[in-house]
């Protein structure tokens, strides 16, 4: 159809087809509401006239309203002919927010290194601090086969439980030289400020995240998620869908904060949004290869640019 001249130049849809980005629409909707009369305007009534996507004409103004049939919500409200969409309230436009613990918001990464070295060595088991660190936001069930499979080690069950219990020892001690990390109070301080929703997921057992979470103002409502909680932690990402879960909202809305490759991984699979943070010690091209998609240096740097996020702070 020519759209050059005028009103005058339309011709009568029950002859013509409209067409439009190429496909031929029927000269009856979907909804089975016929064209009633030929084109009376320009603008959104002429478009949504012919195209016929149950848009009616009132009789009086000359407003438009859907039918039943309408894809749009019920919800919004009718403006001339264009669709406006109630804002919803200032928390509910903050998607939900989950947190990692270690390297994220406390400086332990490196703490955990020294840690699984020393319960290593104990037990003749001798490994570089970077191949260490390498798998340092993994699960502890993961950690140790992965390395000892590296080395064509086969050890069995009962000495990689005895590994791992010398490894809690040797970082609970280590745990009051631990630091918060940069903007990380003040992070979640905004977060409860603003009514945000947000949770901590972490694979650390229970009784060290309780401590390291002794520095920080944790309300009680905000769920806090360990490895003791789930069958499998990380990369899997059970112990995000179950911060999700216990936020009530899902976990395909949610983001994602990390900092190692296992966070965002884990964020991929359950199909969230995943932001990572350097200060875990990863490279940002790592954590941009396992789905950031966003990196920033640690949660003062995120805190920052906390819009990017879409996170309005006005």
């Amino acid at each position: 159809m020519e759209c050059g001249g005028g009103p005058e130049d339309y011709r009568d849809a029950r002859r013509v087809p409209f067409e439009f980005h190429g496909r031929r629409q029927p000269f009856v909707s979907t909804n089975d509401v016929p064209f009633r009369e030929k084109y009376r305007k320009w603008g959104i009534e002429t478009f949504c006239t012919c195209a016929n996507h149950g848009v009616r004409r009132r009789s009086q103004g000359r407003r438009m309203q859907h039918s039943s049939h309408s894809r749009f919500r019920a919800s919004t409200q009718d403006n001339s002919g264009i669709r406006v969409v109630p804002k919803p309230a200032a928390a509910q436009r903050i998607p939900p927010l989950l947190l990692d613990l270690d390297g994220t918001l406390v400086d332990s990464v490196y703490e955990h290194v020294m840690a699984w070295r020393e319960a290593l060595e104990e037990a003749e088991i001798r490994l570089p601090n970077w191949k260490i660190h390498r798998r340092i936001g993994m699960s502890g069930r993961l950690f140790l086969p992965t390395l000892l499979r590296e080395l064509g080690k086969n050890i069995d069950k009962a000495e990689i439980q005895s590994i791992e219990k010398i490894r809690s020892s040797i970082f609970r001690k280590r745990i009051p030289e631990i630091r918060i990390q940069p903007g990380a109070r003040e992070l979640l301080q905004y977060f409860a400020k603003v009514g945000a929703r947000w949770a901590i997921a972490t694979s650390g057992e229970r009784s060290q995240v309780d401590q390291l979470l002794k520095n920080f103002d944790i309300p009680s409502g905000v769920p806090v998620i360990t490895g003791d909680d789930v069958a499998a932690a990380k990369p899997a990402p059970d112990t995000f869908v179950l911060a999700a879960q216990r936020l009530d909202v899902s976990p395909h809305d949610s983001v994602v904060i990390g900092d190692s490759p296992w966070d965002l991984l884990a964020a991929q699979r359950m199909k969230g949004l995943g932001v990572g943070l350097l200060c875990g010690g990863y490279a940002q091209s790592e954590l941009e290869r396992a789905g950031a998609y966003r990196v920033y240096d640690d949660p003062g740097d995120l805190f920052a640019h906390i819009e990017e996020l879409g996170i309005q702070t006005e």
